[in-house]
């Protein structure tokens, strides 16, 4: 599965609820500057890949940096945050988790995979 660069404005469409597709949107937020960010790619495009047969499940990658306020709204602190979105075709408002902060984060890329593949699956069900 690829994962798709996601701009502020698609990205407000899903959060605020104006998309009609049905579906989970796994977003990894992201800084340019952020070095945790950068060595967490290669881990996340791995675990696009193996979610490629999920129908409805689709990657995202939002640098904050196109939205400075969003870690706000979202109630997010810092990143990399790695976030679900879920939209139902029967609801107007769609269902936004974070995943878990690591008890002990990984000292290269702030997320354990096993950590957020878990999240994933638990949000996809």
């Amino acid at each position: 599965m690829t994962i798709k660069r996601i701009n502020k404005e698609n990205l407000n469409k899903i959060i605020n609820g104006k998309t009609t597709i049905p579906g989970t949107c796994i977003v990894k937020f992201y800084s340019n500057e952020c070095h945790l960010c950068h060595n967490l790619k290669e881990y996340y495009e791995h675990l696009a890949q193996d979610y490629t047969d999920k129908d409805g499940l689709y990657f995202y990658a939002f640098n904050v940096a196109d939205d400075p306020g969003i870690d706000s709204r979202l109630g997010f602190e810092g990143v990399p945050t790695i976030i679900a979105i879920k939209v139902a075709e029967t609801s107007k408002t769609p269902l936004i988790r974070e995943a878990p902060i690591p008890d002990t984060p990984n000292e290269h890329t702030w997320y354990h995979v096993n950590e957020v593949r878990q999240f994933i699956d638990k949000e996809i069900v």
